[in-house]
């Protein structure tokens, strides 16, 4: 071997010969099986191999390769085994020019081969497999380094090597799944152990990978596992996924995703538990994706997940539909589709919750878009197929998918966390029809409205003894937050008021309500405000005790604690003394004469009801009086508080189930239509005044009387007689005239005589004239 390794190095033109010799020489041997001659063959190929780096080495490799095919082709474990070596041994050398012409498809079709080795024997079976995935890795890395040779990322050829290293993964791990759970392994055991070796082949493949060929190098992993159906139980998919995921460069995590979702879209039509393994997948891919790039695939991942959650909605009502026909064994397909349902929320919640701010606000918005809330034709999911029971389910789906998202949201103004985008259609009366849904809604709103994290600090609605020991976190309210209440101060007054007076609340109903009312106190509260939801609270006693709804005794005073607790609350929050000492008088005497007006007792089990809240001594009520005027003692502006709270009324609730805002629809009316005179009669003109400003300000219930008054005065145009409306415009025009000549009186002295006379003519009728003061400014003339 020195002679000849001297004599190729001092000629290396004599290398191709020398090689076409001993390949002959191989050839022959192995024919006739003589292994000992074939052993020299290749050891001495190996040295010659090894020391010679000159430019006349390519054609000695080919005869090199050819040897090497031959020993892979030969039945014998050894051979194979010997063949691989060396092919190993010429991978690892860096040739100075790469040679385009060399293709390798034959070794890797032999290779992958050999990782599926079933030979009867155990050991000579997991060492023919190990020569495989070293074979592979062989391959790879002599390929994939030369950026002109892309062959090795062709589909055909990661058809066979990605299912290859993913089948002897998989194989051990589910010894290692019967034996228990897996231990580090050694450096010897890693050489030892076909599943180690492979994964390490396989993140090494992945780490290779570029942008172009990353799709290739996946795609054949989902091939694998739908073909030996490793969905479900899905533990070594997420095992795969996540070495694909850690492997790859962070840029290219979003081609992952995309692959996932377009697996998910292609089996969307198979079993429930292959859909959940895929999503779970999806769970895993992007808990990790999301700590580095995801890049344009956020809406995309949202938009395939809600779309899968609607699909797994409707599969669901059909489900249900046929088993009540009969079906006995749909109860476990329809808690199938909830484990899909819930896979779904559980990665839609932490993808949101790992986005920043920016991105999670508008996802915030994409998903209350997809919401199906009655009178807006804006959400963009399909529920035509659904059913009202469906609709339903899908509205409890995806608030539950927006609740995940806004958990740990903090935004610096409540502007930015409830834009009215997103606002109308969260309280949306359609939200309403189910106290579910109302409980998903009011903890939405929760997460978005505390920003200093004291929401903890008021679970479970209680009378509190002293609120200063919960160290409640506040700042002083800013103007966007002030002008926000202004804004939506009674749409979120009207939600808590009507959600307290449903027929379906269970206890969480009520303490959810508390803690809304206490974090409005708590984040968006000035003096206004305060009182607004003073004003609120007492409304909401007052229902109770008057009763129109009809609601059952566990209600009414579940509604009574509820106001007590509150009371409670914003008494020791806003510390005026009076105030503090007539709430807990009340609280005292409940105590000892009708505990049933206390959370505490009404929310236990158990519990005692009175049979009618009529006969109540008054002391045992808040009694607006006593609260305006210890208020009022501490500079607080109460006028408000002797104006009974009424909701605004909404053109939804005209539609709605609702009975008690329909039936104060109908009273509004009534009333209106009362007030409007049917003769022709001036109407009244009123003083501006302070107080007449400030009661326009206040818009309880305003709006919906002014839409009634527009609609009356165009009905009456409509209908009544031409005499009659013109002798009505004829006074009008009169009072307008002297009105007007007053002003002028007032503020400019008019010429001596009147420009010209302004005479109105309509049919029959004819209105006097009236006298045309024309009054010059420097760039305005009024006539």
């Amino acid at each position: 071997m020195e002679k000849l390794t001297f004599y190729a190095v001092s000629a290396p033109e004599k290398l191709d010969r020398i090689g076409a010799y001993l390949a002959e020489r191989l050839s022959r041997d192995v024919v006739r099986h003589r292994s000992g001659y074939v052993l020299i063959a290749m050891e001495a190929l190996d040295q010659l191999l090894m020391a010679c780096h000159s430019q006349s080495i390519k054609p000695f490799v080919e005869s090199f390769l050819h040897m090497v095919a031959k020993l892979l082709e030969s039945g014998e474990p050894k051979l194979q085994v010997l063949g691989t070596n060396s092919f190993v041994k010429f991978a690892n050398i860096e040739e100075d020019t790469p040679s385009y012409h060399r293709r390798y498809d034959f070794f890797v079709s032999r290779f992958s081969a050999m990782c599926h080795s079933c030979h009867s024997d155990p050991e000579i079976r997991t060492e023919i497999r190990i020569a495989g995935i070293r074979g592979i890795q062989g391959v790879v890395r002599k390929t994939v380094n030369d950026e002109l040779r892309a062959t090795i990322w062709e589909p055909q050829h990661m058809d066979k090597i990605v299912p290859s290293l993913l089948f002897n993964m998989q194989k051990t791990e589910e010894a290692d799944s019967r034996l228990g759970p897996p231990s580090s392994p050694s450096a010897a055991e890693k050489e030892e152990n076909p599943a180690v070796l492979a994964e390490n082949c396989f993140r090494e493949l992945l780490g290779r990978a570029t942008f172009g060929n990353m799709n290739n190098a996946v795609r054949p992993v989902f091939a694998h596992l739908d073909h030996h159906k490793l969905w479900d139980p899905n533990e070594f998919a997420v095992h795969c996924f996540k070495i694909i995921m850690y492997s790859i460069q962070a840029q290219y995590s979003h081609h992952v995703i995309q692959e996932i979702l377009g697996h998910l879209d292609a089996r969307k039509k198979d079993s429930p538990r292959v859909r959940a393994g895929i999503i779970q997948v999806l769970l895993e891919a992007v808990a990790i994706a999301a700590k580095g790039s995801i890049g344009p695939t956020v809406l995309e991942v949202f938009n395939t997940l809600l779309k899968h959650l609607r699909l797994s909605v409707e599969f669901e009502a059909s489900d249900s539909h046929r088993g009540s026909v009969g079906s006995v064994t749909l109860s476990s397909k329809d808690n199938d589709e909830k484990i899909v349902q819930n896979a779904i929320i559980q990665t839609i919640g932490f993808f949101g919750s790992n986005l920043p701010d920016y991105q999670r606000s508008e996802i915030m918005m994409f998903i209350m878009g997809k919401v199906p809330v009655f009178g807006t034709s804006t959400h963009t999911l399909d529920i035509s197929q659904l059913g009202d029971l469906g609709t339903r389910r899908i509205q409890i789906m995806l608030l539950r998918s927006l609740l995940m998202v806004t958990s740990g949201y903090k935004a610096k103004t409540i502007v930015t966390a409830l834009p009215g985008s997103f606002l109308d259609p969260l309280l949306s009366p359609s939200l309403m029809e189910d106290y579910e849904l109302r409980q998903l809604v009011l903890e939405v709103m929760h997460n978005l409205m505390d920003r200093h994290d004291n929401r903890a600090k008021l679970r479970g609605i209680r009378i509190i003894p002293d609120v200063a020991d919960l160290k409640i976190k506040r700042e002083k309210i800013c103007r966007q937050d002030t002008s926000f209440m202004k804004k939506n101060g009674q749409q979120l007054y009207r939600h808590i008021y009507l959600g307290c007076k449903e027929e379906d609340n269970v206890q969480k109903n009520y303490e959810l309500l508390y803690t809304s009312l206490a974090l409005i106190t708590i984040e968006l509260a000035n003096e206004e405000v305060v009182i607004d939801l003073i004003r609120l609270a007492i409304a909401l006693q007052d229902s109770a005790i008057i009763n129109e709804d009809n609601l059952p005794m566990f209600h009414r005073c579940g509604i009574m604690a509820l106001v007590a607790a509150y009371l409670n609350f914003v008494s020791q929050m806003i510390a005026v003394p009076a105030f503090c000492q007539h709430i807990s008088k009340v609280i005292e005497i409940r105590t000892m004469e009708a505990p049933y007006f206390l959370p505490e007792h009404i929310f236990r089990d158990k519990c005692m009801l009175p049979k009618s809240l009529e006969k109540h001594d008054k002391n045992l009520y808040f009694l607006t009086n006593k609260i305006a005027e210890s208020l009022g003692g501490s500079g607080y502006s109460v006028e408000k508080l002797s104006v009974p709270y009424v909701p605004q009324v909404t053109d939804e609730d005209r539609i709605s189930r609702r009975k008690s805002i329909v039936d104060t629809v109908s009273i509004q009316v009534d009333i209106l239509s009362n007030s409007i005179p049917s003769d022709d009669v001036v109407s009244n003109t009123e003083e501006i005044t302070f107080e007449a400003l400030k009661k326009a300000i206040d818009t309880n219930g305003m709006e919906e009387q002014e839409k009634e008054k527009r609609r009356l005065v165009i009905e009456k145009f409509q209908k009544a007689p031409f005499e009659e409306i013109a002798a009505q415009c004829e006074s009008k025009a009169n009072l307008l005239h002297d009105r007007l000549a007053q002003i002028l009186e007032l503020t400019i002295r008019p010429p001596p005589s009147p420009s010209g006379t302004l005479t109105i003519t309509s049919g029959h009728a004819q209105y006097q004239s009236v006298p045309v003061y024309e009054m010059k400014f420097p760039d305005l003339c009024v006539y």
